[in-house]
């Protein structure tokens, strides 16, 4: 495996092995990189940056545009600016702010060596540049850490490895933290946060220091008081204590990615390195744990990714051990676990290689630490509940102009995509398409200044801005909002 480690009432629930599923679909990019890829992002423009990891340049970012049909398979990639001397990261924290740029924090390795660095930086795509950010004062590790976006649009970042536990919140506009987080049971190592509705977030603790070989602890972070409290035991044990085959000796503190789906779920997947991992489910609106069904064989996640499809089934990797290569990839659709085909690198990947991403199409990117990306198609469609819905928006669309846009659930019902410590790849964020009825050709419009990051905001009316750049094709032409991949119905406007 690839980390060094410096830390360390069931409801009938089926399991659908013998049999895989062949109705999606992976199809690999027709113009593939030259460098190999693993973590990924997309803006608010619709374009994707990809990172150039493992074997490669990690000071290297690159920017995948999609072609004119909206086609990300038929897109083209171009370099876009480094990242500064000194800072070239694997295994980081990362999410797009709400005006629009990327920041990214720590690393568990930094140019090759496994220091768990406190470097970070903001890209900022206007005018492909990125500026360093000043770790808060006293931490001395970020490495492979979880953030995420409160729904207010703060930056939360946490620290994975020193006793406090660390966490501070970032004002982007005067690259300055503030201390938050006060009551945390354990240390951030391993753990991912998921972005709850009503604003909180769920963290499944993996007790780190605090070693306790059956620990089912997980805690909820109130957003309003900046304090973690605990949100009751998860049931069945999630992360890797080795409880069984060796103990806190052999035990990598491990954890897979959690996913809330539309119904209030969270689908949280455990490691284990004692035989096939456990999942348990959280419902947001008893607040309450049940279990989940067992992977079968030696199959869990220990670090790796998981991804909301359209359809509302939570599409996960899977290794046949800890960090071994051999992945398999089930779909958890809240009764059934099934199989499924992956895609061609799947039998020589461990889950921890890959990445998913919510592309605006309805598919997702996944990249696996190699110079082939591909991209899933799902099966089925999102109900008509679930989209977004534009309330205001203006007929008239001036070429070089912002407006500000009103909706409904423009920001989606879940973060999108997870993985954990990590990675982060959230896109809970209105995009703005706007496809040309004459020619059929689509443009994405920057968006920014949302009134909320929350996800879930079911009828309470939110906003976000948008940019018509001067390159949109003018005449009639049919504007949409995409949350993870779920359009709104096509408004009438005209652009000029």
């Amino acid at each position: 495996m690839r980390k060094l480690r410096a830390l360390i009432g069931v409801p009938i629930i089926l399991m659908v092995w013998a049999g895989v599923s062949q109705s999606q679909k992976w199809t690999a990019l027709k113009h593939q990189p030259s460098f190999p890829v693993g973590a990924i992002a997309l803006l608010t423009d619709g374009t994707v940056l990809l990172h150039e990891e493992q074997d490669g340049s990690p000071q290297n970012w690159y920017k995948l545009t999609p072609d004119n049909t909206g086609s990300y398979i038929n897109g083209t990639i171009t370099k876009i600016a480094s990242l500064p001397s000194g800072y070239g990261p694997f295994y980081f924290a990362s999410v797009v702010l709400p005006d629009g740029r990327y920041i990214i924090e720590g690393g568990e390795y930094n140019d090759g060596i496994p220091d768990r660095t406190t470097k970070g930086a903001i890209y900022d795509p206007a005018d492909n540049t990125w500026i360093s950010v000043t770790p808060p004062a006293g931490w001395n590790y970020i490495g492979d850490s979880p953030s995420a976006v409160l729904p207010d649009g703060t930056y939360l970042q946490s620290d994975c490895c020193d006793w406090g536990p660390n966490a501070a919140l970032f004002n982007a506009k005067t690259f300055t933290w503030t201390a938050t987080g006060s009551g945390k049971f354990d240390l951030y190592a391993e753990e991912g946060i998921t972005l709850l509705p009503g604003g909180n977030l769920l963290d499944v603790d993996t007790y780190a220091f605090v070693y306790d070989a059956t620990g089912m602890n997980s805690e909820i972070y109130d957003t309003r008081a900046g304090t973690w409290s605990s949100a009751g035991s998860t049931v069945v044990q999630l992360w890797d204590s080795a409880a069984k085959c060796g103990g806190q000796s052999r035990a990598t503190y491990e954890l897979g990615p959690a996913v809330l789906r539309p119904d209030g779920t969270v689908f949280q997947t455990g490691a284990n390195s004692c035989g096939g991992a456990n999942t348990a489910i959280y419902d947001t609106s008893t607040r309450t744990w049940r279990a989940g069904p067992t992977f079968p064989g030696a199959f869990d996640i220990a670090d790796g990714p998981g991804a909301l499809e359209t359809n509302g089934k939570v599409l996960v990797m899977a290794s046949p051990g800890i960090g071994e290569v051999g992945s398999v990839f089930f779909e958890w659709d809240g009764t059934n676990l099934t199989k499924i085909s992956g895609p061609p690198n799947a039998p020589g990947d461990a889950s921890f290689y890959g990445h998913f991403l919510e592309l605006p199409s309805g598919q997702l990117l996944f990249t696996d630490l190699s110079s082939d990306l591909e991209v899933f198609t799902p099966k089925g469609k999102y109900r008509n509940a679930w989209r977004p819905k534009v309330t205001n928006v203006s007929a008239t669309l001036i070429r070089g102009t912002t407006y500000k846009l009103k909706g409904k659930q423009l920001n989606g019902l879940s973060q999108g995509a997870a993985y954990g410590d990590d990675f982060q790849d959230a896109t809970n964020y209105p995009l703005v398409r706007i496809t040309n009825k004459a020619t059929g050709h689509i443009s994405y419009c920057k968006t920014h200044n949302h009134s909320t990051m929350g996800v879930a905001t079911r009828d309470a009316i939110v906003s976000t801005k948008f940019d018509v750049q001067t390159g949109v094709e003018t005449g009639e032409s049919t504007l949409e909002v995409i949350a993870n991949g779920i359009p709104s119905t096509g408004v009438a406007v005209t652009v000029r």
